[in-house]
């Protein structure tokens, strides 16, 4: 077996030059997703400013609607357009409306909101031309539909190996304060150095979980989700279906939501989710009392003929490997510490591009030793150091 001392240097220098071209090949794209995941953090808070200057301010007053009766409302108004319900999500607040989701047969979708005191539609917008739409498909697929969104992923994998190789690289596993120090009074080249080496391992684990979770989304035939129940040997649920039944229809959503309530009692309904396929389930997600997560973890599946309930998902008892997919969200979006972990997940978008710049520094001071330029700072005092 070769000794560690032997195998050290061979690995630093595949981490390295992987390191380099990884960075330098995808550098525009990961600027752009971690710009936009910079935005993505708050959106839900920037966006109910937008909304609240666009169609007002809504007043509290009273009992809220059913959301049976918004449905029934926003299906009669949209059915002319040929927009297909899809869901309803639950004002967070008392000032907020209900959100109603529609299905475009171009895969466009609409949001309508509606007075949740009223149950009058206060405005519209289609949510692909929104501004926020606009910066999450660029995010998630670089406004390139199917395509964009597998190159997106394996940009998100490319992030993780790049963060892995970035911790390979780090100074600081031969001293560790010569990994922290940044020398502000120094050439600009070991300034720059400095620069990519403290801000690349701040933020590389965070930057590699956002990586690890964002590919498992864009790349479902990766399987990530299958390979993490078969590791924790969990078996896998099957997908929850409603079986036609001839000539009968779907019960009506009043009807559907009252046997969800009875299965969770004690939850509150965050949204719900209505099916666009006859052999689609009914379903809604709800959020009990001990969870933290904003829509919460617990979802109630019927059969929308029968009304049986065909699966609950308990938020509060997950199995091994739903714990772990859960834990997916507030990795990539920073939810996971409250408001301190996404501002920090705002500067951690940001780091990307600091990095890709820094990184460009570098390269081009590289180059320039290479064709015989060599500038006054030796090319090894920035790994030395």
């Amino acid at each position: 077996m070769m000794p560690l001392k032997s195998i050290y240097p061979k690995l630093r220098t595949i981490a390295f030059h992987t390191h380099r071209w990884l960075g330098l090949s995808v550098g525009i794209l990961l600027c752009i997703a971690g710009v936009t995941g910079s935005v993505l953090v708050f959106w839900h808070e920037i966006d109910q400013i937008v909304l609240t200057q666009q169609f007002g301010q809504i007043i509290p007053n009273g009992e809220k609607v059913t959301i049976a009766s918004i449905a029934d409302t926003v299906k009669a108004a949209y059915a002319a357009k040929g927009l297909t319900l899809s869901s309803v999500s639950v004002p967070e607040a008392a000032h907020h409306a209900y959100n109603v989701w529609l299905h475009a047969p171009a895969d466009h979708h609409w949001q309508v909101f509606v007075n949740p005191y009223t149950g009058q539609i206060i405005g519209d917008r289609e949510w692909e031309s929104s501004w926020v739409g606009i910066i999450y498909e660029l995010h998630y697929k670089l406004l390139a539909g199917n395509t964009g969104t597998l190159i997106m992923g394996i940009v998100a994998l490319l992030t993780l190996l790049l963060s892995v190789t970035g911790i390979v690289l780090w100074p600081g596993w031969r001293k560790l304060i010569a990994g922290f120090k940044i020398k502000w009074d120094a050439h600009i080249k070991r300034t720059n150095f400095d620069l990519h080496k403290v801000v690349g391992i701040i933020t590389a684990i965070f930057l590699a979980f956002i990586g690890f979770t964002g590919f498992a989304w864009n790349v479902p035939q990766a399987k990530v989700t299958e390979a993490i129940h078969a590791v924790t040997f969990t078996p896998k649920p099957a997908d929850p279906v409603s079986k036609p039944i001839p000539g009968q229809r779907p019960l009506p959503i009043a009807d559907l939501i009252q046997r969800a309530d009875v299965a969770v009692p004690n939850a509150t309904t965050t949204y719900v989710s209505f099916p666009e396929k006859p052999e689609a389930p009914f379903y809604m997600g709800k959020r009990q009392a001990q969870e933290t997560d904003r829509w919460g973890r617990t979802r109630v599946y019927l059969d929308q003929f029968t009304g049986k309930v065909i699966q609950l998902s308990d938020g509060l008892k997950p199995s091994r490997a739903e714990a772990i997919i859960n834990q997916f969200g507030p990795l990539h979006f920073g939810t996971f510490g409250g408001v301190p972990t996404q501002v920090l997940y705002v500067l951690v978008g940001l780091t990307p591009t600091i990095l890709m710049v820094t990184g460009v520094v570098m390269w081009w001071y590289r180059r320039r030793v290479k064709v015989g330029d060599r500038p006054a700072v030796s090319a090894t005092v920035d790994v030395k150091q």
